[in-house]
């Protein structure tokens, strides 16, 4: 159980601050660099959940679970393997799975695309392309904290992150009026 009663430590001043094991690391570590923008990601799905909360009750439900998953995530990068076979919170391969489902369930009422889509259309949709490019930058993020020596991220951690992305793609285009509000890329229009 989380406990905070204190915001303030004083303990990051000087540029460090404490992973989940306790060890304390330089507060632009690949590691916090991932994290943090897994936070940011979060953060950039509650603006788009604004726009939803009337709009589309059932894909802000789905936003909001996916809120919670992303703390998962972040819990996940916090705390590195130590080796020690303590039990730590990971994310799931049913969390990746739940994801896929999702991202199914809006793509089956959804026309092909036959275009790359520019990101706009309602302020749902242009909150939720936000997400998109914000979850990217975690990911690729995680991709170079894993290619570390002495660093890895969780498998399930990988893809849950490159799901997401997809999801919140697929999600903009739900909420764009299933598709019908899309503004498609014209390649070279105006030159």
């Amino acid at each position: 159980m989380v406990v905070l009663n204190k915001i303030y430590t004083r303990t990051g001043d000087a540029g460090t601050t404490a992973l989940g094991s306790g060890q304390r690391v330089a507060k632009d570590a690949p590691r916090i660099a991932a994290y943090g923008t897994v936070d940011e990601t979060n953060a950039a799905i509650g603006l788009a959940r604004i726009h939803l909360a009337l709009a589309d009750a059932k894909i802000d439900a789905m936003l909001s679970r996916i809120q919670n998953d992303m703390f998962d995530l972040g819990a996940d990068l916090c705390v590195p393997d130590q080796g020690d076979g303590k039990p730590r919170l990971r994310v799931s391969d049913a969390q990746v799975k739940r994801l896929e489902d999702e991202i199914d369930a809006m793509n089956s009422e959804l026309t092909p695309l036959r275009s790359f889509v520019l990101p706009g259309g309602t302020p749902a949709a242009a909150a939720l392309h936000v997400a998109r490019t914000v979850c990217r930058r975690a990911e690729r993020e995680m991709v170079a904290l894993a290619s570390l020596d002495g660093e890895q991220v969780s498998a399930p951690a990988m893809k849950y992150i490159n799901r997401l992305s997809d999801l919140l793609f697929v999600a903009s285009r739900y909420v764009n009026d299933r598709g019908k509000s899309d503004t498609l890329w014209v390649p070279g229009e105006n030159r």
